[in-house]
């Protein structure tokens, strides 16, 4: 055949490499036997792998290469292998060694080729005899829908691979409890890592929890911008709030080193900050400090908290990156003090907390216009209330025009350009500006979970699925305890869904639904994989759910929305919400 008229598709597949361990020197010892047991092993895992809705793709001598549509049949079929083996004729002389990776691979001829098959036959190679590797990214797919039990190998050295891949090693026996996620310890970073829980509000009114929250916030930003940091962010850190934790039981549940504690005291125009900096892994105390002025010093306040705590875990650390890092959102002490009250009111998540977001915002702009994080939180709040249902009708046109502002004004402030990115993208359709624009503010700030989950759902609506499933699980790992988790989950669901690949697009939408039942992009999730997969009257059971949280959503507001740059998926999409029954 020409090879130039040989076909090369790409597509994102969980691969399965096997082989088996000394398989030349067994051939030595005993040619005749290791082909008639290879044989029948052989009959055995590729029955499972088809049971397990698998393909054989490469098979060569003692190793063959499987693809799978979803991680989690992939490493449930590599568990039965092992399992079944184990029990087999000549299974202590002949063993298999398995490593699992879903990555992107070419497929020619039936074979599979690339970076994706490479990695994978590198973790078979980690694998001792009898057991299975495998990679992160196979991992944070299976670990909470698998009741099996890894070890973290940390960052491996392979042949024929530049960057290190990080394994996993499966325990045998099953977990003791799946149950939550919280009693899995997680790994350290390679790089000093914190976390800033919610600091007490000491001040006589309880009115004022908004400004410790506030301020706290910033402080986690100010910190999650030093690039040799890896930085929790705020809504997993936040999940602690008004509870009394063992920092230690922190330290594992989030995966760093450091846990920062404090309170804060607002009487009248005066602010005292205190702070405690723990090392999670042995209870001791590394500093301790306090910090006393006035409302109109609040900024300098921040930083000195910062710089104290970057100071106190690594002074190799030039103080001045923080330093030029936090700049002044605005001279009005009033406006900040605004947009600090509309925060935890953008963080409920409810069409009435969004109208109180809404007013804060407009009150805050019209004390100083130039007051750029206050006008792009205003922005983005009118963009998802359409995907929410509940905007106004000219929030389209408002929001597009803010983000545009901010754009123009804010070069430098990672979480505005995070708004504007995605306003851009979801509601203009201007996808160069907000890929810019997100690569810009993970630039700025490199720790941001919530920049990551920005950047996932901008590369989804242009078009770029892979890129956007590796940021949503990087936003999941700095930030592992969100309650806001399911944004994140969602758009994995949602590049599957793009990719056609439905079961695994059905599997993270429903996960999605579990975490975060009132995020309204779940439940198209789920219905769009459903109808892929033929399951119509389970679709139209979804869309009725769907209906019933979203009343007032209708095909023609989804094709009004349409934040789709592939308009091939977008039509897709709307035939399966047609399909499964949403009103016209």
């Amino acid at each position: 055949m020409n090879p130039q008229k040989q076909r090369v598709e790409r597509r994102l597949a969980a691969i399965l490499a096997a082989d088996v361990a000394g398989y030349s020197r067994l051939m030595e010892a005993d040619e005749v036997g290791t082909l008639r047991i290879l044989t029948a092993h052989r009959a055995i895992m590729d029955g499972l792998i088809s049971e397990n809705g698998g393909r054989i793709a490469n098979t060569a001598g003692d190793s063959l290469l499987a693809e799978f549509p979803s991680a989690v049949d992939a490493v449930q079929c590599a568990v039965e292998i092992q399992e079944r083996l184990g029990l087999e004729p000549g299974s202590q002389s002949l063993r298999f060694r398995i490593g699992v990776h879903v990555g992107d691979v070419m497929v020619r001829d039936g074979d599979l080729l690339g970076d994706g098959v490479n990695v994978a036959a590198r973790l078979q190679e980690l694998a001792p005899p009898g057991s299975i590797c495998v990679s992160e990214t196979a991992y944070h797919y299976v670990r909470k829908l698998l009741p099996l039990s890894f070890s973290d190998l940390g960052p491996q050295r392979v042949k024929n691979m530049e960057e290190p891949v990080r394994a996993y090693s499966l325990k045998p026996g099953p977990v003791a409890s799946t149950s939550s996620d919280h009693a899995k310890p997680l790994s350290l970073p390679d790089r000093p890592s914190i976390a800033v829980l919610p600091f007490a509000n000491l001040s006589e009114d309880p009115q004022q929890e908004y400004f410790a929250d506030g301020l706290v916030e910033d402080i986690i930003t100010g910190l999650s911008r030093v690039r040799s940091f890896f930085v929790i962010a705020r809504n997993s850190s936040f999940t602690y709030k008004g509870r009394a934790v063992d920092v230690r039981q922190v330290s594992r549940e989030l995966g760093v080193q450091y846990v920062l504690e404090g309170s804060i005291r607002k009487a009248g125009s005066r602010v005292r900050i205190a702070g405690q900096l723990i090392d999670g892994m042995t209870g001791h105390h590394v500093w301790a400090d306090r910090f006393d002025g006035d409302m109109s010093d609040i900024f300098e306040l921040q930083d000195r908290v910062t710089e104290s705590v970057v100071g106190a875990v690594e002074p190799s650390i030039r103080l001045e990156e923080i330093r030029q890092a936090h700049n002044k959102p605005t001279t009005s002490v009033t406006a900040y003090d605004l947009y600090l009250r509309a925060l935890p009111c953008f963080y409920k998540m409810t069409r009435e907390g969004f109208a109180d977001v809404r007013r804060l915002t407009n009150e805050a702009l019209s004390i100083d216009p130039g007051f750029t994080l206050a006008k792009a939180l205003g922005a983005y709040i009118r963009s998802i209330s359409v995907s929410q249902c509940w905007h106004e009708p000219d929030d389209i046109r408002v929001a597009i025009r803010m983000a545009r502002e901010v754009m123009s004004e804010a070069r430098d402030d990672p979480t505005s350009l995070r708004f504007a990115a995605q306003v851009l993208a979801y509601s203009a359709k201007d996808y160069e500006a907000a890929l810019n624009a997100i690569e810009r503010s993970l630039s700025l700030n490199p720790n941001s979970a919530q920049s990551y989950t920005s950047s996932g759902w901008v590369n989804t609506h242009a078009s770029r699925p892979l890129v956007a499933i590796d940021h949503f699980h990087k936003a999941m790992r700095l930030s592992p305890l969100d309650p806001e988790k399911g944004i994140a989950l969602s758009g994995i669901g949602m590049c599957y869904l793009m990719l056609e690949q439905f079961e695994e697009a059905l599997n993270w939408g429903e996960i999605a639904l579990r975490e975060m039942p009132g995020y309204g992009s779940s439940y198209r999730v789920v219905i769009g994989a459903l109808v892929g997969l033929g399951r119509l009257d389970e679709a139209k059971m979804a869309a009725e759910r769907l209906m019933e949280a979203f009343p007032t959503y209708t095909l023609s507001l989804q094709r009004q929305i349409n934040p789709w740059r592939d308009q091939t998926f977008a039509q897709r999409y709307l035939d399966a919400l047609q399909a499964a029954g949403i009103p016209e």
